[in-house]
């Protein structure tokens, strides 16, 4: 669609007609010969010198206002609307922590066909399908063992970040439990982001083994700069030792972030933990639409510049043409005598 960007600019249209009206005619200074014979050699060729000049002149200023029409529409900047494009802003940053310690190679869970799997091939499951849901939202994904690593960075590609899960194996971040040590990754990770809302689902099997930074330390951190994490825990919670199921500390990283705690001793809890999450999370997409705009002011210019020439061109040809002519006519002289006019070849 064609637009004006500066409509008002045409006010100038009669600009020349205004200056010409207002301003005083420019005077030139020319030379003169005085001659008892002028009369007779200005009525020799007034008429056909006042049609020449008459034409020339409407000639010229109908060029000239062209040229003036299209500098002006060059002024009022035309544009041409593209088609609109619109784009995705998502509106919420969501971190998924995964655990992936030695205890979760307990074999207490099941599969989607019902065949017993480890607890992080069921968590795989669960994650995979939970994340096909989050159309909209930047995910990332961190894991953890001895120590937390950044598996896959914030992405609204949750193709990738579903591949990246999978690849993940048992024991590939050490056999131990770092889960304080992986909510301070995930809050430095969300120093970069801007995303209204940002939000920490971390899932785990045991307790802090191996953190430097207390989990209750880090959810402190986490409220002071609007995370929000929700502590998801899976397994036995009869388990003593290393590999005991700390569901207090867990509790009170959910409730000091403004989070929630949630327990899954098997596979459909789990699956009705995400699907609820998924509810409270609720997803919300931003559409920014822009219509490009494309400039066109380089035509109408183009035009002008060519009709000037054209005017020049045509003037340069005209008087070509008079010069020729007035060689082939001769010379005009003045009997001194008679004091008639005499032409000369």
């Amino acid at each position: 669609m064609l637009t004006i960007a500066f409509p008002w600019i045409f006010a100038l249209l009669p600009l020349p007609w205004l200056l010409r009206l207002l301003l005083p005619p420019r005077r030139q200074a020319s030379l003169a010969v005085r001659v008892p014979f002028g009369d007779r050699l200005r009525a020799a060729g007034a008429e056909d010198s006042v049609a020449r000049r008459t034409g020339r002149n409407v000639g010229g200023v109908l060029l000239s206002g062209l040229v003036w029409l299209l500098v002006v529409c060059a002024l009022a900047r035309p544009q041409w609307l593209e088609e609109p494009v619109t784009r995705d802003q998502p509106t919420r940053d969501l971190l998924l922590v995964v655990d992936l310690s030695g205890s979760m190679r307990q074999e207490d869970f099941t599969s989607a066909t019902g065949a017993r799997v480890d607890r992080l091939r069921a968590v795989k499951e669960v994650l995979g399908d939970f994340l096909v849901r989050r159309q909209g939202d930047r995910v990332g994904l961190v894991v953890f063992g001895d120590a937390p690593f950044l598996q896959a960075p914030f992405s609204t590609d949750l193709g990738l970040s579903r591949r990246l899960l999978d690849e993940t194996a048992i024991g590939m971040a050490g056999p131990r439990t770092a889960f304080g040590d992986a909510i301070g990754l995930g809050v430095t990770l969300f120093a970069q982001s801007d995303a209204p809302a940002k939000t920490i689902i971390a899932l785990t099997d045991g307790n802090d083994t191996a953190s430097q930074v207390p989990p209750i330390e880090a959810a402190r951190v986490a409220k002071e700069r609007g995370i929000r994490i929700h502590a998801v825990a899976i397994g036995d919670p009869t388990t003593a030792g290393e590999e005991k199921l700390d569901e207090a500390a867990l509790r009170g990283v959910a409730e000091t972030s403004g989070g929630s705690f949630f327990f899954a001793a098997d596979r459909q809890q789990l699956m009705s933990i995400y699907e609820e999450l998924d509810k409270i999370e609720t997803r919300q997409v931003k559409v920014i639409s822009h219509r490009p705009r494309r400039d066109l002011f380089y035509w109408p210019l183009l035009a002008a510049l060519l009709v000037s020439l054209g005017e020049k061109a045509g003037m340069l040809l005209r008087r070509s043409r008079i010069s020729g002519g007035q060689s082939a006519a001769g010379t005009v002289r003045v009997d001194p005598l008679t004091g008639r006019l005499e032409v000369r070849n």
